[in-house]
């Protein structure tokens, strides 16, 4: 019943955020699965990530639906973030797994804070460097890479760090920047999924994994409709709070376990 329990927590959380903000189901899925069940890191983000694969593509079809989907002038940072995702997930297997279970941990409380930050900040237009010549072409290839890696070797900030760069580098409206996101995730997360269970040589524990899937998928669908009708400050704010409570609870408990 533990189990249960947790998994439909751990899907809550990253089906939210990944309907609210396009960000990675791992940020909450393998921290949880790490804190609070004692599973090996690696298996973690391998479900976390396999979770998304369905979330990201519920999350997509709706933006899609909505005409909130551009991949016109993201197909280099497309290419790029597949494949410096697989050697993400590659080095990660030569870091100890409870390093890595460590930096799931704190990755979830510092985006939590990041979020409610933002929804904070005055939602004022900002003026972003219009980018022009080889710095254009070149930009989004080399934030790709760095995405890409970040998301294979711990599962989480592609859809964050994706967000991010489509909105102040080719400045895509923030719900088509989300939208465009998710949609590259959904093959982000299946290139990291297959990689770590490849490379952890077990499959992973199917009541979990199913679980996580469904779970994540029910509550992306749910926090994708609000968001194409929500404001980017409401959006924020909740994915903070969220991701936030997650976060100091997963902290707390590792620190009862240790004492």
């Amino acid at each position: 019943m533990e189990t249960v329990l947790i998994c439909i927590i751990a899907g809550m959380g990253a089906g939210l955020g990944t309907g609210f903000a396009g960000m990675s189901a791992a940020v909450v899925i393998s921290p949880m699965l790490v804190s609070f069940l004692g599973m090996n890191a690696f298996e973690a983000i391998g479900i976390a990530l396999a979770s998304d694969v369905l979330a990201s593509a519920a999350s997509a079809y709706t933006y899609g639906k909505n005409k909130n989907i551009d991949l016109k002038r993201s197909k280099s940072l497309f290419v790029s973030v597949l494949v410096f995702t697989l050697i993400g997930a590659f080095v990660a297997h030569l870091v100890p797994a409870t390093t890595m279970g460590d930096f799931t941990v704190y990755g979830c409380v510092l985006m939590g804070i990041n979020f409610l930050m933002k929804s904070f900040k005055d939602e004022a237009p900002k003026q972003h460097k219009e980018y022009t010549g080889i710095w254009k072409k070149l930009l989004p290839i080399l934030c790709g890479a760095l995405i890409g890696f970040i998301c294979g070797f711990i599962g989480a900030g592609g859809g964050i760090m994706m967000l991010m760069l489509l909105t102040a580098v080719l400045h895509y409206e923030l719900k088509t920047a989300v939208g465009t996101s998710v949609f590259i995730m959904t093959f982000t997360a299946l290139f990291g999924a297959t990689s770590h269970f490849a490379l952890n040589g077990v499959f992973p524990d199917v009541t979990v994994l199913l679980l996580c899937i469904s779970s994540t998928l029910f509550f992306a669908t749910l926090g994708a409709r609000f968001a194409n009708k929500a404001q980017p400050k409401v959006l924020n704010r909740a994915t903070g709070i969220v991701l936030l409570t997650l976060g100091v609870f997963m902290v707390a408990s590792q620190y009862i376990t240790a004492l």
